[in-house]
């Protein structure tokens, strides 16, 4: 059967509905509602990471490599350059790592060996910390509110810590329309284990973070570390922004910072016909309708022994057009070998995907074997039309039977 963890991606993957945006995006936004971080800015080429690093004056600085992937420290560029968070001193420190950073790829724990391009370098004022704390707020959908997630024990991989030392994290229940009064600002800000200097700081700033989470229509911020400074100010050195992409129409500006260099061109691509594509590495490419229909069909050709070449959900407003723009998402992989249609058409008219299926084999020039399932509205018509166009389309109403053949035309 279809593993549990790649099924658990895909499912997650297919509901994502999230935009994120690079560290320095989220800076900006922080200091547009007064929350403290360090002063820098970002840059596209060396000599701008030159600039803004002579203009800190000061040789206390820090170059991050900006890329939507977690590990930047830890992890390594296709040019051998280790780290993508490096302390320098010198501007032009700053223009030489730059220009072995932007435009190269850094591979992470989270990116795999394909990495992430990096598309800018975020160049700020070093800090030095007294204490770093972690803190997130998050959507709470079985409680239909929002969570607070806090920990004295920033600066590290919260997952880890979760694992090692739970009881450090602490979780706090928010109500969406009340929002955080200044009595659980506070008693969550105690719990970071700040100085008492910091404490009402630490607790303002959650206050204001809160706030661009409800004003900006946010699903996730994540702050690691929340840190106090040597001087007892309370500063976010690093931020994790994810925003509801429903909200697009009402939130024009932060949905602008999205950066299509850091997501998969074909995904891309799919989601502008409103296709839910996601490339696996098997040699059956797989068309369906449903996120639930889409991993039982993967389930099934596993089962017969083929491997799925992909998650490919058309969803319920599937037209001729979008179903050709799919086999062209899926014939884009070499290795695949056969398709396996299979439609369940309640939204979806049946019909429209048999003239969808006759335009793709016609247009494409398709080589390699169709095997079709559908079941539903204008199935007669759909199985009159396929059997009419004279093209080699495998035409089934049993489910087994159709991955049975499709499995045996992809060897």
């Amino acid at each position: 059967m279809f593993t549990r963890a790649l099924r658990k991606s895909i499912l997650k993957t297919s509901q994502r509905r999230f935009l994120s945006i690079h560290e320095y995006r989220s800076a900006q936004l922080l200091r547009s509602y007064g929350v403290p971080v360090p002063k820098g800015d970002a840059a596209t080429t060396p000599e701008g990471a030159y600039e803004i690093a002579k203009s800190l004056g000061t040789k206390e600085l820090v170059i991050k490599a900006q890329a939507l992937t977690g590990g930047r420290g830890k992890g390594h560029f296709d040019n051998g350059l280790k780290s993508g968070v490096r302390l320098i001193e010198t501007p032009e420190e700053a223009k030489d790592l730059a220009s072995k950073m932007i435009g190269h790829k850094l591979i992470t724990k989270q990116t795999g060996a394909a990495g992430k391009e990096v598309t800018a370098v975020y160049v700020v004022e070093r800090k030095y910390a007294k204490r770093e704390a972690y803190l997130s707020i998050i959507m709470d959908r079985k409680n239909q509110s929002t969570l607070v997630v806090a920990s004295s024990e920033g600066g590290v991989d919260i997952e880890g810590v979760a694992k090692e030392n739970p009881d450090a994290i602490k979780k706090y229940p928010v109500d969406y329309n009340q929002g955080i009064s200044d009595e659980l600002a506070k008693q969550i800000a105690s719990g970071l284990k700040f100085s008492p200097e910091a404490v009402p700081k630490a607790a303002e700033t959650i206050k204001k973070l809160y706030q661009i989470f409800k004003d900006k229509d946010a699903t996730q911020i994540e702050i690691n570390p929340l840190t106090e400074t040597v001087d007892h100010e309370v500063m976010c050195m690093d931020a994790k922004f994810g925003f509801d992409d429903n909200a697009a129409f009402r939130q024009e500006e932060v949905f602008s910072w999205r950066d299509l260099t850091q997501e998969d061109p074909d995904e891309v691509h799919a989601s502008k016909f409103g296709l839910n594509f996601i490339k696996l590495d098997g040699n059956i490419g797989c068309l369906v309708n449903g996120a639930g229909l889409a991993m039982a069909t993967m389930d099934v050709v596993q089962l017969y022994g083929g491997s799925p070449a992909n998650f490919l959900d058309v969803g319920g407003t599937a037209t001729p057009e979008t179903i050709e723009e799919a086999f062209k998402l899926i014939i884009s992989e070499k290795g695949v070998k056969a398709i396996f249609v299979n439609i369940f058409g309640g939204i979806v008219r049946c019909d429209y995907v048999a003239e969808g299926l006759i335009a793709a084999t016609k247009n494409l020039s398709l080589t390699i074997p169709v095997v079709v399932r559908l079941q539903g509205t204008n199935l007669d018509i759909a199985k009159k039309l396929i059997s009419e166009s004279g093209l080699k389309l495998y035409l089934f109403e049993d489910l087994d039977e159709a991955a049975e053949k499709v499995v045996e035309l992809g060897k």
